[in-house]
């Protein structure tokens, strides 16, 4: 069946990567982009949308949604005396009240589609303690909060799920991959001795949206070359 799907930060990244596999799959896409200007796409309307600074977008959003994806991020590493309350308030904003913003404009659309998904973005360091994630993991340690109360909440029209990866490949970790010494020092660091990459972690993403995922939700899903559970 083809559906309706926003996808907020769909221009880059796993974003990128996921509106690439839906588009193939025939969906219509709603998509939303900040600082990367986006390629043209078949059946993908754009907006320009600062999650933070702006209000979501009016009249954006058709009738009805079948699925949103919140893609938007940031990897703020240091140690936490570096850190100021404040940074920890503008990483929330992004990663939580965007996320909000977001769904909250959508929820009307979602609740008018007879089965309708939503995917949102963790971290493995959420539930696996890293030094100097202390913002980040505070940020999703939220979204993963906010994923079980809203799967709870809007059952059983809307599923909720997230996905926790570990360090992927993407421009948003560009400075921490920088050069092959830092990408093979990260990739030894995960059981299966490799960093993911951007199209492992969208087709994850884009079968959580699927019917095939129907009987799934309030799930936080560790895809992380073994990560969070493994100690080898």
């Amino acid at each position: 069946m083809r559906k309706n799907i926003l996808i907020i930060g769909a221009s880059s990244g796993i974003g990128k990567a996921l509106a690439s596999v839906l588009t193939d799959e025939g969906h219509a896409l709603w998509a939303t982009y900040h600082r990367h200007e986006p390629s043209t796409q078949a059946n993908t309307q754009w907006v320009r949308w600062d999650a933070v600074n702006e209000a979501f977008p009016d009249g954006f959003l058709p009738d009805t949604l079948h699925a949103v994806v919140y893609c938007p991020g940031s990897i703020a590493l240091k140690p936490f005396q570096r850190f100021t309350p404040q940074d920890f308030i503008n990483d929330y904003q992004l990663q939580v009240v965007g996320a909000v913003k977001a769904l909250r404009a959508a929820q009307a659309a979602l609740k008018k589609a007879e089965s309708a998904a939503v995917v949102l973005f963790s971290t493995v360091a959420v539930q696996t303690g890293f030094p100097f994630h202390a913002v980040v993991a505070a940020s999703k340690g939220a979204i993963e909060g906010l994923t079980r109360a809203l799967a709870a909440e809007w059952a059983p029209t809307v599923r909720v799920n997230a996905i926790a990866p570990s360090l992927t490949d993407t421009p948003l970790a560009a400075a921490l991959l920088s050069n092959e010494e830092k990408k093979k020092a990260n990739a030894q660091r995960h059981p299966l001795k490799r960093l993911g990459n951007a199209e492992e972690i969208a087709q994850a993403a884009a079968f959580l949206l699927s019917d095939a995922a129907s009987w799934i939700t309030g799930q936080v899903f560790h895809i992380d070359g073994g990560m969070s559970s493994l100690k080898i």
